[in-house]
């Protein structure tokens, strides 16, 4: 490989340090990905002793140029799948498969019916489908409409080999995306827009089902909300109606049935279909989902309320844990929330005796997990480092 190192002018000199932005478990060590001064590197290390194994390869659509861009990254069946940024301007956003047996495969170059990249967030692996949450962008609700950002969770399959020549090559064939709804219900909903954190799938209830949580955006009161929502009921809205929008103008309507071709648009080659490959698919079915991507329904939150909610306050929640075995008999689910401000809001999350879907929250305590004033950062070296 043959590196160029890209110049421009930055605001300050710390934004052409070297930070870590991926950092993954893989085969026994760990795969590593660095802004490396807005020149994208990744590279594998031992996990014992930390020495790099073999030689970097590019980060380009694996990390992205600018510490302060958001960027997302897992293994799946020794694929790594990505979502950041591919250019030194942050212009195009990419969902992209690379490293594994798999051809590599990315949305479309800046079509933002398939994906904006200005706040991707969270990946999480859903049985035998790639599910990518991310905040979509700004979106057009209807043509005189302000314009306001929502969360959207994406569905890939992990089989998906691109389209034929002539449609989506070396382009996914099976991106569906859908909006996640977590909202206080009224007259008037007030909706929490913005992903900040998920947990892992848990099993709570007998059913599967993830977390997240929300916040209302930086112009709007500060509020912040987790959420729950149930695998089932996501994967139903994937085999709903399609969302359009026929010209720039026109509002979003759902896409009548009789409109939809066969085989369905978005599903997986394979075992089960008629297809043995998402290259063989007609060419009918790849031009519908290269323009129809999007689903008309959202995804329900479970127990139509959000679980926990937190408002008129002067900081935002932004990461969780779940801890599903809490307690001395290992029965009870405690979650942990993070905060803006550096604390860890504890809370024991108890069923409702009324619903089996519902829950009621008890909060425990507040931590404070340290103070950033008396944090001192200690820099050894001017080039190479990875800042934690």
């Amino acid at each position: 490989f043959i590196f160029f190192r890209y110049f421009s002018v930055v605001s300050s000199s710390e934004e052409c340090r070297n930070y870590m932005k991926v950092l993954l478990s893989q085969h026994g060590g760990l795969f590593v990905c660095g802004t490396n001064a807005f020149n994208p590197l990744c590279a594998n290390y031992t996990r014992d002793t930390l020495e790099m194994v073999g030689e970097p390869i590019s980060g380009m659509a694996r990390c992205p140029y600018d510490p302060k861009h958001a960027n997302v990254a897992l293994f799946a069946e020794g694929s790594l799948f990505t979502g950041t940024v591919t250019d030194f301007l942050a212009i195009d956003a990419v969902i992209y498969r690379s490293l594994g047996e798999s051809p590599a495969l990315r949305t479309i170059k800046h079509d933002s019916k398939w994906f904006r990249g200005e706040d991707d967030d969270h990946l999480f692996l859903m049985q035998i489908l790639l599910k990518i949450l991310i905040n979509t962008g700004l979106i057009s609700l209807c043509d005189w409409c302000d314009q306001v950002m929502v969360s959207r969770v994406a569905r890939v399959c992990k089989g998906d080999l691109g389209g034929s020549q002539r449609v989506l090559e070396k382009q996914w064939t099976s991106f569906l995306k859908a909006r996640l709804n977590c909202s206080i219900p009224g007259d008037s909903h007030f909706y929490f827009n913005l992903l900040q954190s998920t947990s892992p799938i848990i099993r709570m209830h007998g059913r599967d089902i993830i977390l997240g949580v929300f916040s209302t955006p930086p112009n709007s009161i500060p509020g912040s909300a987790v959420c729950a929502f149930d695998m089932q009921q996501l994967a139903r809205v994937f085999e709903g109606r399609f969302k359009e929008q026929k010209s720039p103008e026109s509002i979003w309507t759902p896409v009548p049935d009789e409109l939809v071709p066969k085989p369905r648009p978005g599903g997986c080659a394979g075992q089960g279909s008629r297809f043995s490959s998402s290259t063989a698919f007609p060419d009918e079915v790849l031009n519908f989902i290269k323009t129809h991507p999007l689903m008309d329904e959202a995804v329900p939150l479970l127990g139509h309320q959000p679980w926990i909610v937190k408002t008129m306050v002067r900081y935002q929640l932004n990461t969780m844990v779940v801890d599903t075995e809490a307690g001395p008999h290992r029965n009870r689910t405690v979650v942990f929330l993070g905060s803006t401000r550096g604390t860890v809001l504890k809370f024991l999350i108890m069923p409702a005796r009324d619903s089996p879907y519902s829950n009621t929250n008890i909060f425990l305590e507040e931590l404070e997990d340290y103070n950033a004033h008396d944090v001192t950062v200690v820099r050894n070296s001017c080039v190479g480092m990875f800042y934690l």
